[in-house]
């Protein structure tokens, strides 16, 4: 846990350098960087299988405060402990109590030794409150180039924005649109552009960014939202109607978009949830139009149940990542029409059972799927069957 400059926060001993870098650094070149392939698994299976992210992705995550943007940011690095990515977080402007609130998730849970806090607090000084993102991004290129992979977490660029507006203003330079000074998108654009996949020449390592952005009442065409948009490629936009319906996390499936990860996707994970996006979409265009009364026919009946079904495997709680095989095992479940008996209530007692059911009853296609993301026909069936084994066995004792 360090400060801007590289001061350790936490305690420990000054930091010996072996050598500097400059915070501010040229992006790679187009010709330097390689196309986005592998994956990086978030452990949310909203995202992993709606909106999935690449290595050397720039994935905003926006929406109102409090509406669990970090939460989102924070699970991510936590499942990173059984991947290799360095994750670096960068806090700019957050108050000493929710960065802590980061810092003891990640060590309980995560992977600390792998884990870099770049810390510039509300109390300091707007110099290093600037800096923080471009230090972040230097330390994790520093992985980047040496072939390995990296991850960070920009946490937030709305106050980055804020903090060089005001040394702007300090500084006499001419205020532009929401008195933001006129290269307020080149400042960002040059920091996001940092997050790339290398070319295999060059190490073909990746540094993935999460810039996390905050809207006021769900303004998404404010200054800062769109530019942020207009750099990043694909956002999670989060809605605070759903957050308070307890649809948690709360992404909005019909504003937020992975324009990159779709690629990379494991295989296993595209074949099982090829049609979520588009059954959740109609499900809830049904259920706005059954609200209006009628009975509507078994069909559609059998659609909004599926549908709620669904609802119910997207809601997952904070701290609590699923690996990729319990993903594909649930999506075939829903796809194969195993948790049509099952009360929507139910869904989380079975995500919580599985992980452990499936090691102890499929560990070869456990094996099989988590190390290479492929899945034969024999693996699906035996997830399918695991499943359908622990939904009888615990209601069987219900």
């Amino acid at each position: 846990m360090v400060d801007p400059l590289g001061r350790p926060l936490d305690g420990g001993a000054p930091i010996q350098a072996e050598h500097y870098d400059p915070v501010e650094r040229p992006a790679p070149a187009i010709l330097d960087r390689a196309l986005v392939t592998q994956p990086v698994q978030t452990g949310i299976l909203t995202i992993d299988s709606l909106f999935p992210l690449g290595r050397g992705q720039r994935e905003l995550i926006i929406g109102d405060r409090a509406i669990g943007k970090t939460a989102i940011a924070v699970d991510t690095v936590i499942n990173q402990k059984s991947s290799d990515m360095i994750c670096v977080y960068v806090a700019v402007g957050q108050k000493s109590s929710t960065v802590a609130r980061v810092i003891d998730a990640v060590r309980r849970l995560g992977a600390p030794e792998r884990c870099i806090f770049v810390v510039a607090g509300a109390a300091t000084a707007p110099g290093l409150q600037w800096i923080a993102p471009f230090a972040g991004m230097t330390m994790a290129e520093y992985f980047r180039d040496r072939g390995q992979h990296a991850l960070i977490v920009l946490d937030d660029l709305t106050k980055h924005a804020a903090t060089h507006r005001e040394i702007a203003l300090l500084t006499r330079h001419p205020p532009g649109r929401e008195a933001y000074p006129g290269d307020i998108f080149y400042l960002h654009a040059r920091l996001l552009e940092r997050a790339a996949k290398l070319s295999p020449e060059l190490g073909g390592g990746s540094l993935t960014a999460l810039p996390i952005a905050e809207t006021d009442a769900g303004n998404l065409s404010a200054y800062i939202p769109t530019n942020l948009i207009s750099i990043t490629d694909g956002q999670l936009v989060l809605d605070s109607r759903l957050f308070y319906a307890g649809q948690k996390p709360a992404i909005d499936i019909g504003t937020s978009v992975s324009r990159v990860g779709g690629k990379t996707q494991a295989s296993a994970l595209r074949e099982s949830t090829a049609m979520f996006r588009l059954d959740y979409a109609q499900f809830l265009e049904l259920e706005l139009f059954t609200r209006f009364g009628g009975t509507p026919d078994a069909r559609v009946q059998k659609q909004l149940a599926r549908g709620e079904r669904l609802r119910a495997l997207l809601v997952q709680p904070q701290f609590a990542p699923l690996r990729l095989v319990d993903e594909v095992a649930l999506a075939l479940a829903l796809r194969g029409g195993l948790l049509d008996a099952l009360p929507p209530a139910a869904v989380a007692a079975l995500r919580t059972a599985l992980p452990d059911w499936l090691d102890a009853r499929a560990g070869a296609a456990v094996a099989a799927i988590n190390h290479d993301g492929r899945m034969g026909e024999a693996d699906a069936a035996v997830l399918r069957a695991g499943v359908a084994e622990l939904l009888a066995q615990q209601h069987g004792h219900g």
